[in-house]
């Protein structure tokens, strides 16, 4: 049995496979079959997904992924071209695997593979195929994309294998690429149940490392399972043969690893042999010495490692807390200074003070890092969604994706899934017209989906947009009018972005009919309670046969923020910064009342005002001057009435627990510098209830 985290390295393993056959085989269709760089990436990750599969026992996996891989060597040797039927199949058999991976998580019971795998063979069927897998059900390890290699059998006096023959052409093209030759010898355990897996492994490895141009035994002798322990092989490669040696020594089983430095042919044409001085590195050629070689290098020597995601909420919580003894001490730091004046003492607290919050902050900022992923993460789902869509609508679509290097917050990638799924299927669905509706009206037939992040600020913004047709006004109104949202003059009164804010609205649908994708008015309402939830705003606009735009803007991180502080009676308040328009003080005489509610005029526009006592159930009193904090959330405006305003600060969002309950108008809270509690105000609640979308002139 394996362990826990054998498994979970695995599965980690098998998951970033998976996706390399996704992202290629969408680059399969749109016609690039004949890139050997992308097949050769395919054919590896077919390679590692059977060998891992095999040494942890998953027979199911081990025969799919093997049919897989011979399609994949027929592609490389240009015997199979991808059309619709092909692709259709290896999708099939990539779903099929992501259900098998699903199968060993225990999400899914006793998956069918006989199918997908007959599918697959129907491909071969009354073909010949030169190396065809042999009963080991084994691959033939590639060569590098280098062909012309001998494998001659025959041991040297000494008891080592002897050298294999290698074409010259090849070693001078790789001594002219700045690459060294280097024959490998290696003993695998004969005892080990697992050999053939064991000379897999190797040759997988390595070939991470520089191209395997020639092996013993043949690759049909290890297709066939005829493998008693002894491989021989010769690779090109930019590491130092101690390198090599311990590369392989780290897989289980080897007993012993010999590596041999050979000759570069000469101008005369001389054949290669072992040179003197034994492991020891071809020097490369001048052209090939310098930045870029050791570009390359250093590239490679790159340490990764995983680590769970429940220690980086840990360690987020601990940096927490050090941003809040930090803010204390700096407090106390002013405090001390008051009190006692300058001196040693009181300049030793406050370089203490600054050091602690520089390095405090450093910290604060790779913790943040450690968090922050790429949107790649939900991105790469989308390619293969959108393909699938297509093609069930009959539609053609020019899918570009923008920005996949930007990182986010991972709480805050765990919640834009849904709400991006939703509005790239209603795009797909609703937005883009079928290709001969295009095509009338003057456009190209495919459609253009663009999915695109970037940053803005301390926010990232991501946009979804189509060329399609764009949402008819009209045809809004009046569903809107049939639905009940208003009458017929007061839906003529509201403006553009009114009407557009209404797909938002639960179970309201312009769709004329259901279907399997949409048009039951599930969905909008959805994308935009989710992004709200993480302090998030989303804006549509369109145009009329020009297409939508949607445009959500996020915030980075949800764990440490910048807030305005505030005071009503006793209480210290927060109103994240992110929401906090402006503030602005007003005379007593100033505020008026329309019907009961209090309003001021900013700059000719009614503000709707709430005096936070009231809100909360504190004992109000009269002011002749009040301050006035302005929130927006989306294009809803409010106007708060608050005691003072004490500033801006750094804090750490901590929740109010599960056994408060849900607290109307409030987040969270925080712990200030002197140690109080200070309660972060729900600005998207309360904007949302007592908010205006747009103001109104006064007069």
């Amino acid at each position: 049995m394996f362990s826990d985290v054998e498994l979970g390295v695995f599965l980690d393993e098998l998951e970033e496979k998976l996706q390399i056959l996704n992202d290629s085989f969408l680059v399969l269709e749109r016609g690039e079959e004949h890139s050997p760089a992308l097949l050769q990436e395919i054919f590896r990750a077919a390679h590692t997904i059977k060998g891992s599969s095999a040494i942890m026992g998953y027979d199911k996996m081990v025969r799919l992924s093997h049919e897989m891989e011979n399609l994949f060597d027929r592609l490389r040797k240009q015997e199979l071209k991808v059309n619709q039927r092909l692709t259709d199949a290896l999708f099939r058999a990539l779903d099929t695997l992501k259900l098998l991976k699903d199968e060993i998580t225990g999400s899914q019971t006793d998956v069918p593979v006989e199918d997908t795998i007959a599918a697959l063979k129907e491909w071969d069927a009354g073909k010949d195929r030169a190396g065809a897998s042999g009963p080991g059900g084994y691959p033939a390890f590639t060569t590098g994309g280098v062909p012309g290699y001998r494998t001659p059998g025959g041991y040297a006096p000494d008891g080592h294998p002897a050298l294999l023959a290698v074409d010259e052409e090849i070693l001078r093209e790789a001594a002219v690429r700045g690459y060294s030759a280097y024959q490998i010898e290696v003993a695998v355990d004969k005892e080990s149940q697992m050999k053939s897996v064991r000379a897999y492994l190797i040759m997988e490895t390595l070939e991470h490392y520089g191209d395997v141009v020639a092996c013993r035994p043949s690759a049909e002798d290890l297709q066939a399972g005829e493998f008693g322990g002894d491989l021989t092989l010769v690779i090109l490669s930019r590491e130092d043969s101690d390198r090599l040696h311990n590369i392989v020594m780290t897989i289980s089983d080897i007993v012993s690893v010999h590596v041999t430095t050979l000759s570069q042919p000469t101008d005369a044409g001389k054949s290669n042999g072992a040179v003197p001085g034994e492991g020891s590195a071809a020097t490369p050629p001048p052209d090939q010495a310098g930045d870029n070689g050791k570009g390359e290098a250093e590239h490679k020597l790159v340490k990764t490692v995983r680590v769970d995601v429940q220690k980086l909420d840990s360690l987020m919580n601990l940096v927490g807390e050090l941003v809040i003894d930090r803010t204390r001490l700096n407090r106390f730091a002013e405090v001390f200074e008051t009190s006692f004046g300058t001196g040693d003492l009181v300049d030793t607290l406050n370089e203490i003070s600054n050091h602690l919050g520089q390095v405090s902050n450093d910290l604060q900022d790779q913790i943040m890092k450690a968090r922050m992923l790429p949107v790649a993460q939900v991105f790469n789902r989308f390619p293969r969604v959108v393909r699938d869509l297509a093609l069930k609508l009959g539609k053609e679509i020019d899918f570009v994706v923008e920005g996949k290097e930007t990182e986010l917050d991972r709480n805050v990638i765990e919640v834009i899934a849904d709400p991006l799924i939703h509005l790239i299927r209603n795009a797909l669905d609703h937005g883009i017209e079928p290709p001969d509706a295009r095509a009338a009206a003057g456009k190209p037939r495919a459609g253009r989906l663009l999915l695109k992040a970037s940053y803005q600020e301390s926010h990232i913004v991501i946009t979804v947009a189509d060329d399609g047709r764009g949402i008819d006004i009209q045809a809004l109104r009046e569903k809107a009018r049939e639905s009940g949202l208003g009458d017929e003059a007061e839906l003529s009164r509201m403006g553009e972005h009114d009407l557009l804010d209404l797909i938002f609205r639960p179970g309201f649908s312009t769709a004329a009919t259901v279907n399997d994708l949409s048009g039951r008015g599930v969905g909008m309402d959805v994308v935009k309670t989710q992004i709200e939830q993480i302090n998030g705003t989303v804006d549509v606009s369109t145009q009329a046969g020009r297409g939508t735009r949607f445009v959500i803007k996020l915030p980075l991180t949800l764990a440490i923020i910048r807030a305005l502080m505030v005071a009503m009676r006793e209480q210290v308040l927060a109103f994240p910064l992110v929401n906090v328009l402006e503030t602005i003080r007003v005379a007593a005489e100033d505020i008026r009342m329309i019907k009961h509610d209090e309003v001021i005029v900013v700059r000719g526009n009614i503000l709707p005002l709430i005096r936070l006592a009231a809100f909360f159930g504190m004992e109000t009193q009269e002011e002749d001057r009040a301050y006035v904090v302005v929130l927006g959330v989306g294009d809803r405006r409010l106007g708060v009435v608050v005691d003072r305003l004490l500033g801006e600060e750094e804090i750490v969002i901590k929740s109010l627990g599960s056994y408060l309950g849900d607290v109307k108008g409030l987040a969270g809270a925080t712990i200030l510098g002197d140690g109080r509690v200070a309660l972060i105000v729900d600005v998207r609640g309360v904007v949302r209830e007592y908010g205006v979308v747009e103001m109104a002139h006064a007069g």
